[in-house]
């Protein structure tokens, strides 16, 4: 309602309005809106109405108000604006402001929008971001701005005049509290970095492709299932680095190079010959997947060539702890087109009872395939941490 109303606004101005959001829920509700507004103005024949194109203008002008499903660069193409909105932001890609619709607005000095839900915990999945807290990033880069470019604003639901203060409370009592901070009072980034697993990840060790070299280990790990099999192959950084790598990257640092999620339908033997060609000309030491009562599956994998072994460790936990202590220590890298690995990371979030309290359990831990895969295979002996000492302090180092 409320970018249905500035949009208008914009539009009786003579101002060209592109509205983009990622859903067709999102776009209807606006069209809805604006379309209700203007209706007996396009009866009058004022307005030029455009059902299908989901457009209404001024005739002889390019006084438009436009609504467009677009969540990325090649989605927004073939556009102009002096006012375009991005709706439920958090879940477009960030090429779609800075490849489009930036360009869009230098010739006319134009205006842009940003309207977003703290990202929620669940949503990777259906999120075209290659970083999935972009929208969470721009947010605070507007609140520190002191040019004067940005304006932030940040709105509970408590704020709106249209909704019931009692009925957020009721509603409340049905809600977790971590729920209740994100949807309710959306509360944002530190909120959610709390909650996730992988909380010890540095964004900053996700990194452009490179060739990996044909003397740097390869290892790989596995999550079975006929409906979401999941693949991911890691590799152990030895020097010298090659052309293209990190110059911070160390010796026995790894490096997450290839996400593997096929869909439904792919055999065995389909999934093992993407296996031998993502590895080709490597050296493949080791490769672990499943649970303890997966051994069927590991056979059969092993019957078309690729063998699984079991992972070292078999509860969850211990798998994340050995995980976490990986990251901590700075020494794990994905490459950046691993969207759907970086996804998971930037989501992957444990559980939390009512009162708000942290259980052990992965919210939804079924889902996350790729960080089920990571957990397997860095269960293995091969990255087991060592304690050592130095200057009598005891240390977490990774065995190499």
């Amino acid at each position: 309602m409320g970018v249905a109303i500035k949009a208008l606004v914009a539009f009786l101005k003579g101002q060209r309005v592109l509205y983009a959001a990622p859903t067709s829920e999102q776009t209807d509700a606006f069209w809805f809106e604006v379309t209700l507004a203007l209706g007996e103005a396009i009866t009058a024949g004022a307005y030029v109405l455009n059902k299908t194109e989901r457009y209404i203008e001024r005739p002889g002008t390019k006084n438009r108000i436009r609504a467009k499903t677009a969540w990325d660069a090649d989605s927004l193409r073939g556009d102009w604006a002096d006012l375009i909105i991005f709706d439920e932001w958090q879940l477009s890609n960030e090429d779609a402001w800075e490849v489009v619709g930036a360009p869009m607005l230098i010739d006319n000095n134009g205006d842009a929008i940003f309207v977003y839900t703290p990202p929620s915990l669940r949503s990777a999945g259906i999120s075209k971001a290659h970083d999935p807290r972009h929208a969470a990033k721009m947010f605070k880069m507007a609140q520190n701005d002191t040019t004067g470019i940005w304006q932030a604003y940040h709105f509970t639901s408590f704020d709106n005049p249209h909704v019931s203060s009692e009925g957020l409370v009721a509603v409340g009592r049905d809600m977790t509290r971590a729920s209740y901070q994100q949807e309710i009072l959306a509360e944002d980034d530190e909120l959610s970095a709390s909650h996730l697993v992988y909380g010890a990840w540095n964004d900053d060790h996700k990194c452009r492709r490179f060739e990996i070299p044909s003397t740097w280990p390869i290892y790989s790990g596995h999550d079975f299932g006929s409906a979401n099999p999941a693949a991911l192959f890691l590799a152990r950084v030895k020097l010298p680095l090659p052309p293209g790598a990190p110059s911070a990257m160390r010796y026995g640092d790894i490096v997450s190079f290839r996400e593997y999620l096929p869909g439904v339908g792919m055999s065995t033997a389909v999934n093992v010959d993407a296996f031998r060609e993502f590895t080709k000309g490597l050296n493949v030491v080791a490769s672990a997947g499943g649970s303890h009562q997966e051994e069927d599956s590991r056979g059969i994998y092993t019957k078309h060539g690729w063998t699984i072994q079991e992972p070292a460790m078999s509860q969850v936990r211990p798998q994340v702890d050995r995980v976490v202590a990986i990251m901590e220590a700075g020494k794990y890298w994905v490459f950046e087109d691993n969207v759907f690995e970086l996804a998971e990371l930037a989501s992957c979030a444990w559980k939390y009872d009512r009162d708000g309290n942290k259980t052990n359990e992965i919210d939804g831990e079924a889902r996350f395939h790729l960080s089920a895969c990571r957990r397997y295979i860095l269960s293995l002996s091969y990255f087991t941490p060592e304690t050592v000492y130095n200057s009598g302090r005891s240390q977490q180092r990774l065995s190499i």
